[in-house]
């Protein structure tokens, strides 16, 4: 059983802090919401206390900015450290280029594909806490996707569009069945649906990350 200390505690309050005005993707729950599901998640699935602290923190550099590697690194240790910028493929700095949509898109998808190229060399320690990141967002889309106030309209919330965040579950959830991951089977279960939900047929398994390039076009 892993044992939960007072670095535990002080991660929540960090998290809270960083992402203290951030709220959910069209919703008004407050982000940390999401973070508390994925260090559940992480717990859930085997996870330790350092894992855990990074799956709340594990957007902090993405979402509020390249002073958090600092802080975190003061704070919680190069460890923890290590696994939150596995988990990032970008920081808020770097994902605030783009000018007009094309741009955006153009730049969401070269991210997305050095992610899935970075996540297939990644220890087990970043992939256990990134696959609970992506099994958390990817029920919480299901979970629209049944709400016939939201249904399909989710999508439009997301920068790669219906096939290219349907694309890229997919493949994500191919990656982490084939590094055998144990939230593996889970991911794969909330893909399929969000596919049929969605009303496309599911792909194969083993689709290379450029097909993502072809779903968002």
């Amino acid at each position: 059983m892993t044992m939960l200390s007072e670095r535990f505690t002080a991660a929540i309050d960090h998290a809270r802090i960083a992402h203290a005005a951030q709220t959910r993707k069209g919703s008004d729950i407050p982000y940390l919401y999401h973070l508390l599901g994925v260090a559940s998640l992480v717990l859930e699935y085997g996870g330790g206390e350092d894992q855990a602290i990074a799956a709340l923190l594990h957007d902090a550099v993405e979402d509020c900015g390249e002073a958090q590697v600092a802080l975190i690194r003061e704070r919680f240790g190069e460890r923890v450290l290590a696994i939150v910028l596995g988990c990032t493929d970008d920081s808020a700095e770097g994902k605030a280029v783009p000018a007009d949509a094309a741009a955006k898109r153009r730049d969401w998808l070269a991210r997305k594909q050095n992610y899935l190229a970075h996540l297939a060399d990644a220890p087990d320690e970043v992939l256990l806490v990134s696959g609970c990141d992506k099994l958390h967002n990817a029920r919480a889309i299901v979970g629209d996707l049944e709400n016939p106030a939201v249904g399909p309209a989710v999508f439009g919330r997301f920068t790669g569009g219906r096939g290219g965040t349907l694309m890229y579950y997919q493949l994500l959830a191919d990656l982490f069945s084939h590094r055998g991951l144990p939230m593996a089977a889970a991911l794969e279960a909330t893909v399929a649906r969000m596919y049929r939900l969605a009303g496309e047929p599911l792909p194969p398994h083993g689709l290379a990350s450029g097909e993502l390039a072809r779903a968002v076009a």
